[in-house]
């Protein structure tokens, strides 16, 4: 569950910067003449608008399954522990076979 977490955050973090970077071409592209390249704007503005929708949405859903997580954490504690500890132990065999 936390490397679904940690996946979600990298594509969140990826996401911003391909938006951020987007922005940055569509201004610097501002000065380019010519009905093709006003064309490609608008569709990379579009699509800019649409990803933003999107990294929106899949952060509050990592948000709302950490939220999750974190109260079934709280309310079974001791089966917590001791799942962690069996993938713990699972996890070091599997290891340690090797």
């Amino acid at each position: 569950m936390i490397a679904n977490a940690e996946r979600s955050e990298k594509l969140v973090t990826d996401l911003k910067r391909v938006v951020h970077d987007s922005e940055e071409l569509l201004q610097d592209s501002a000065e380019v003449i010519g009905e093709k390249a006003h064309e490609l704007r608008d569709r990379l503005a579009s699509t800019l608008e649409s990803a933003k929708v999107a990294c929106r949405r899949l952060e509050e859903k990592a948000k709302e399954g950490a939220k999750a997580a974190d109260k079934v954490i709280r309310d079974h504690p001791y089966q917590s522990i001791g799942i962690g500890f069996g993938v713990g132990v699972l996890i070091g065999a599997l290891v340690m076979r090797k």
